[in-house]
């Protein structure tokens, strides 16, 4: 007797966990927690620029603002990071008038090596001002187009490895040369990623991050169809760079087509509070429940900023808030969103709170949230790695512009 079916039961945790312990012999992300620093930092020792410009469009600049974004008014960086990411000719102006470029470094940013965003402002630099060995480094897949102009004009360059795809390079040299050239510390980013990784795949005795990304990924795929959209509530605008990557993680990985010839997908919001209390909360508290909530807190903002002890005639009522530090009142706002959203007994809500504004903290965060996006693939029997729907768009605009 012989039997075809074409038909998935639910996966079990352990199979998932076989299956993601598996694809990190091909899919290189897991594994740029054990790589070596040395050539970013000797690389990023020798800039001499002030103006850091990375050239890029999508995984080459949305992690590395994460990251620098989070970070920036903690650190005392002597270097300036920027983005020109848009073909906006607004934007690109107006950074570019902003940027002594005689004092920049330009750091040029393509996986594939021709991405028409990235090339086209390149060219448009080069209109500007001569880029050279002097003043330009790249970094793309060795055999790119974009690696073998800069072998010709002799430009420093550095490797994507073809099995990390660019919304998963962040801890490649995507973000670790910029972020090192601006002098945030990527051994304490790669510190807190090696955490997370040792936790989840058991190198550590403690697998708390094991059973809780298990737990909420299967969820999310269980519930998909009820609750099909996931915001995350970020509380601090710092994180508002975290929320842009979040999106294009979550959106191009898991928005496809399963091996059922099923449209799938769960749908990303990144939300920032409490300056969304005030708008996006009461869709949650009141809309139609299709949606989770992610609320991301930060326990320590390295801020002593206070409310003064100020008399304003008419509102003495709220005199209660004078002296109150304005980071105690922020996580207040948030847990009174969570302590809202819970009472209602018909929103999935859960909290992360991430420890303090430090590179161990963000890296952790974000490479917990590259692993969920790993496991609910798993879940759903999609490949999180490719973007068949991007790439049709790519192939379109290319005709268009050479007819």
């Amino acid at each position: 007797m012989k039997y075809q079916h074409n038909f998935n039961p639910s996966i079990s945790d352990a199979d998932v966990f076989n299956e993601i312990e598996k694809e990190k012999e091909t899919i290189g992300y897991y594994n740029l927690v054990h790589q070596e620093t040395s050539d970013f930092k000797k690389y990023a020792a020798s800039v001499k620029q002030t103006n850091i410009v990375v050239i890029g469009i999508g995984g080459s600049t949305l992690g590395t603002y994460a990251i620098y974004k989070f970070l920036k008014h903690s650190k005392s960086l002597s270097k300036h990071l920027y983005f020109l990411e848009t073909t906006d000719p607004i934007d690109i102006k107006s950074k570019v008038e902003a940027i002594d470029l005689d004092d920049t470094l330009f750091i040029v940013i393509s996986k594939s090596g021709t991405t028409i965003e990235t090339v086209s402002i390149f060219k448009y630099i080069n209109s500007l001002v001569k880029c050279d060995k002097i003043n330009t480094v790249v970094i793309t897949e060795n055999d790119s187009k974009l690696n073998s102009f800069a072998k010709t004009n002799y430009i420093k360059s550095f490797e994507i490895p073809k099995n990390v795809g660019g919304r998963f390079s962040v801890f490649s040299a995507v973000g670790l040369l910029p972020l090192a050239i601006v002098g945030i510390d990527i051994d304490e980013l790669l510190r807190g990623t090696k955490e997370i990784h040792d936790s989840f795949f058991g190198v550590t005795h403690e697998r708390a991050v094991y059973e809780k990304l298990i737990k909420k990924a299967r969820f999310f795929v269980e519930y998909k169809n009820s609750f099909n959209i996931n915001v995350v509530f970020s509380y601090s605008s710092r994180l508002e760079g975290f929320n842009k990557w979040y999106i294009q993680l979550w959106g191009e990985s898991l928005g496809k087509v399963d091996i059922n010839s099923t449209r799938q997908g769960l749908t990303p919001i990144g939300i920032i509070g409490p300056i969304d209390q005030h708008s996006f909360l009461q869709l949650i508290v009141e809309g139609k429940r299709d949606k989770t909530v992610t609320v991301i807190k930060v326990d320590d903002f390295d801020s002593d900023l206070n409310i003064p002890h100020i008399k304003l005639y008419g509102l003495e009522e709220l005199d209660y808030i004078d002296g109150l530090k304005f980071s105690s009142l922020i996580n207040s706002q948030a847990d009174a969103t969570i302590e809202s959203i819970n009472n209602l007994n018909d929103i999935p809500c859960d909290v992360i709170t991430i420890d303090d504004v430090s590179e161990r903290a963000i890296a952790s965060l974000m490479y917990e949230y590259e692993l969920l996006t790993s496991i609910c693939a798993k879940f759903m029997y999609i490949d999180a790695y490719n973007q068949p729907g991007v790439e049709s768009g790519k192939i379109i605009l290319k005709n268009k512009l050479k007819n």
